[in-house]
């Protein structure tokens, strides 16, 4: 009873195969996970970017003819 018998590891082997095979559809789904969180990530950095640039005073030149 306690060790694995060859149902237990093939249920193992098909499970995984569904889980992290080639394009199934879990697997394609932890791909756009992915995607999704690296694109969050990014918009991070860009709005931290996009703060900086906001704080910093522009020079003499650049307000002049921003006034129009």
């Amino acid at each position: 009873m306690g060790a694995l018998s060859i149902w237990h590891i093939l249920l193992i082997v098909v499970v995984a195969a569904l889980l992290f095979g080639g394009r199934g559809k879990i697997s394609g789904l932890m791909g756009d996970t992915a995607k999704g969180i690296r694109a969050f990530r990014d918009g991070l950095k860009g709005e931290d970017s996009s703060e900086d640039a906001a704080a910093k005073p522009l020079p003499k030149d650049e307000k002049d003819s921003a006034r129009g």
